[in-house]
């Protein structure tokens, strides 16, 4: 598998370096200057959407929003019998980096829907800085109104993947901002009364599945605290506080709804109609204690929820390094499974 190494930045001292006061910065992943100029130097090569035919997938990229350069790459099943569950998935990145087409994720959601048996379509949303939240959540939830259209209107360009689909078997997943952004979307589509019960008809939403969500707040959780983490990690404390800076609203804290579901508190959750959700959380993650606390409060408030704990591994382990073959990451694959077909 292809894996992002965040061990060594081969831009740090060369021409990618432009001129300007460069006010944030990740090494490696994201530079932001004063004059508002951002790079994203390629740490992770971004592939075509070309899969090997013994893999029993086929992969497309479909246009969703030609105005606002909105797409998705969708997965099915070479051959398929009966009809499947449809992931929409969203992908890490903290918001200000990734990509659909990032080789990590292209192959991760190859093999998930393999795996898994289901029609994934992996959104490109739109990032930040350029693009502060809620920006990805407007895109998430457009999507989702993109393919309650494209069914309801029997779209013929969209029949190659549309005639796998199960639409009362649907399931928003993510991994880190990936996650926060399938569960605000959620959130939005079951909190705002102009939003009828029938919102997403003929689809039927059966399940949220949050890898390692990322969500915060001001006060420091023991994990963010006290977790070591290697110099290669793929989410520190530093670069977390980052990311939050470059994607919420201007002026906002890290106590904002957007990053701390908290702060929705109690009743309001408790008013929520969530469907079954399922957490995953990675032992060594400095987001760990944040992430047990989130489904320990959905728990409490009367949701149904299933927190699995993936033990000696950090964030984003199921598309870093050389995870293909961890027992960890076939362990994650046959819990998604299992949670779909419940």
């Amino acid at each position: 598998m292809a894996a992002i190494s965040l061990r060594h930045n081969p831009y740090a001292n060369n021409a990618y370096q432009q001129q300007g006061v460069i006010i944030e910065e990740i090494a490696g992943l994201i530079r932001v200057h004063r004059g508002g100029h951002v790079e994203r130097p390629p740490i992770v090569p971004q592939v075509s959407c070309t899969i090997a035919a013994e893999q029993g997938i086929t992969a497309r990229d479909v246009i969703i929003n030609k105005e606002i350069n909105l797409w998705a790459r969708v997965y099915v099943l070479t051959s398929c019998q009966g009809k499947l569950p449809l992931l929409v998935y969203f992908h890490g990145g903290g918001f200000c980096v990734g990509s659909a087409a990032w080789s990590c994720y292209h192959e991760f959601l190859t093999n998930l829907a393999s795996k898994v048996n289901c029609v994934i379509i992996s959104l490109n949303y739109h990032l930040a800085p350029e693009n502060r939240l809620p920006a990805a959540y407007d895109d998430g939830f457009n999507t989702l109104m993109w393919v309650k259209h494209e069914a309801l209107n029997g779209s013929s360009g969209q029949n190659w993947w549309l005639s796998q689909c199960n639409l009362s078997s649907l399931f928003l997943v993510g991994d880190s901002a990936g996650a926060n952004i399938a569960f605000n979307v959620v959130t939005r589509i079951t909190s705002n009364t102009s939003y009828a019960p029938t919102i997403l008809n003929p689809l039927s939403l059966k399940g949220l599945i949050l890898i390692q969500p990322f969500f915060g707040g001001e006060e420091r959780t023991i994990s963010e605290k006290h977790s070591k983490q290697p110099p290669d990690s793929a989410l520190t404390v530093s670069a977390s506080d980052t990311y939050w800076r470059l994607a919420l609203p201007l002026g906002a804290t890290r106590d904002h709804q957007y990053c701390n579901p908290q702060a929705y508190g109690m009743a309001k959750l408790k008013d929520l109609n969530f469907p079954a959700i399922m957490v995953c959380v990675s032992e060594k993650d400095i987001l760990k204690d944040r992430n047990l606390e989130f489904s320990n409060t959905l728990a409490k408030a009367g949701k149904r929820v299933e927190t699995v704990m993936y033990r000696g591994v950090g964030h984003a382990f199921q598309v870093l390094q050389n995870c293909q073959l961890s027992q960890q990451r076939t362990e994650m694959i046959s819990h998604i499974k299992t949670f779909l077909n419940q």
